[in-house]
């Protein structure tokens, strides 16, 4: 049992993420950029495409590659083969070797998908196990969901099957990280000779089968996947390290995801993609900058035939993944910040360094505003006795319809109109220096932005105000205006 609590949300979050950072096994800040195929082929399985996709992303700063459902026995759709993890003769008619030396050859980690607790009843295993099949009695079985059923990992013969299938390809292959499944829930979860249920046990047999391929196999990382965000829990935590917070990797609907996720664990652990234009689950379509904004703050990756991908398009990714690297310990050691705006349209999402010199925020907009300007954007986190210059940041192609207030813009008067209509694509700002109690306590003038578009906003201390300058201006410093009523979530 686990119990947090604090000022406000931030805070009692903020607790939770420095438990779990102080754990002898947390992960480095050294998070690696990670390529998942999914989207990208989905079970169409080529080595030429596969290679040629590891080109690409290695082009761009990459560091890991994982193959995700498809490789194995008779898998070349989701009805069959859960259970038999062996390498697909059909698909991969010279094993996963030559895929594998070409991804560690260009300097990156390979990873592979497996669903371990899982079984399609069209499987070798199945029709030679039928007894391994969690049910309520030998006569019936539960509801099938996604064709498939629960492998007894309780049963001891069950779990060496898994564990040594797995175990040949960890020793045969270099595989440092398994993307783990478990795509339906324990409906009836029995065993099916004694009809006792069998949950519990089947939890601690699926914890004993991590513990014993992490301690066989030193470095090896786990990501918990579950169908997306189905078990994302601080006891799977002790033995995974990390969280695939959803299948859907809509940016909009990743921004609440991540929000509330980051509530129990820190960014670092919180696996978070950039995905093709098009959002394969919703239909959405967003730009570049919306999507790798929303999946800035946390475990970066990309999931999105790269193929398809302008060469305009490429570049800025390369941008936001170097972005990403430069900033990746400060994001996995700072301390998470969010602005509370009630039912507002713009969400402010930052990280705080611990010493509180510098900052990243996202400001992201969800929906379309009632109100031409939508007041002002409060900065929660920095020490108020200390200066700071904060600057405004976009990465490749601005967002549509974009107008920064006055303070963002290069060469126009603070104290004029907040949104210089006039003056749109003037140059942005190199910085302007405010204190840190006018940032936290009046904020800044916001951005006028369509919906689904986001920005950054980053801040880095100077030095102390001067106590003469009482009035929280500066030479570059907007005119205070009114506060809004909800201040921020946290302290």
């Amino acid at each position: 049992m686990y119990g947090s609590y604090g000022n406000g949300l931030d805070e009692v979050a903020r607790r939770f993420h420095r438990h779990l950072r102080s754990r002898k096994h947390h992960v480095s800040t050294d998070r690696p950029v990670t390529l998942n195929v999914w989207e990208a082929v989905y079970f169409d399985h080529d080595l030429g495409r596969l290679t040629d996709l590891a080109d690409r992303a290695a082009a761009l700063g990459v560091e890991r590659y994982v193959l995700d459902d498809g490789w194995f026995g008779s898998r070349r759709d989701d009805t069959s083969g859960l259970g038999d993890w062996v390498v697909s003769p059909d698909a991969w008619p010279e094993g996963l070797g030559p895929l594998i030396d070409h991804v560690t050859g260009l300097g990156m980690q390979f990873g592979l998908w497996f669903e371990p607790e899982m079984v399609n009843l069209d499987s070798e295993l199945a029709r030679a196990h039928p007894e391994w099949v969690m049910a309520p009695s030998a006569e019936r079985i539960p509801f099938e969901s996604r064709y498939q059923q629960v492998l007894n990992l309780s049963h001891p013969g069950a779990f060496e099957h898994v564990h040594r299938q797995m175990d040949a390809l960890l020793n045969e292959y270099d595989i440092s990280y398994i993307k783990w499944d478990h795509n339906r829930d324990l409906v009836e979860a029995a065993d099916r000779s004694s009809g006792a249920a069998a949950t519990h046990a089947q939890t601690l047999a699926a914890y004993r089968l991590m513990d014993r391929l992490k301690a066989d196999h030193p470095g090896l990382e786990i990501e918990s996947c579950s169908s997306g965000g189905a078990r994302v829990d601080l006891g799977v935590l002790e033995r995974t390290d990390r969280v695939w917070v959803s299948d859907c990797i809509d940016p909009l609907e990743r921004l609440s995801m991540n929000r509330w996720t980051s509530q129990l664990i820190p960014f670092e652990l919180m696996g978070s993609h950039i995905a093709s234009g098009r959002s394969h689950t919703t239909g959405r379509l967003h730009s570049l900058s919306f999507r790798a904004a929303a999946a800035l703050m946390g475990h970066l990756g990309i999931e999105w035939d790269l193929a398809e991908a302008t060469e305009d398009e490429l570049s800025e990714l390369r941008t936001w993944i170097e972005l990403y690297k430069q900033r990746r310990e400060f994001l996995f050691t700072g301390d998470l910040v969010r602005a509370d705006r009630g039912m507002d349209a713009l969400w402010l999402t930052g990280v705080v360094s611990p010493t509180k010199d510098r900052a990243l925020y996202v400001l992201a907009c969800t929906e379309s505003t009632e109100l031409a300007t939508v007041g002002q954007v409060r900065l929660p986190g920095l020490d108020p006795r200390s200066r700071y210059r904060v600057r405004p940041l976009v990465l490749g192609e601005t967002p549509s319809n974009l107008r920064w207030p006055a303070w963002a813009l290069d060469g126009v008067d603070p104290a004029t109109d907040r949104n210089y209509r006039g003056r749109h694509e003037l140059p942005l700002t190199d910085g302007i220096e405010l204190p840190g109690a006018a940032l936290a306590n009046t904020g800044l003038a916001a951005p006028l932005m369509d919906p689904e578009t986001a920005v950054l906003i980053e801040v880095e201390a100077v030095g102390r105000p001067e106590s003469s300058d009482r009035s929280g201006t500066s030479e570059r410093s907007a005119t205070p205006a009114r506060p809004e009523t909800a201040g921020p979530a946290g302290d």
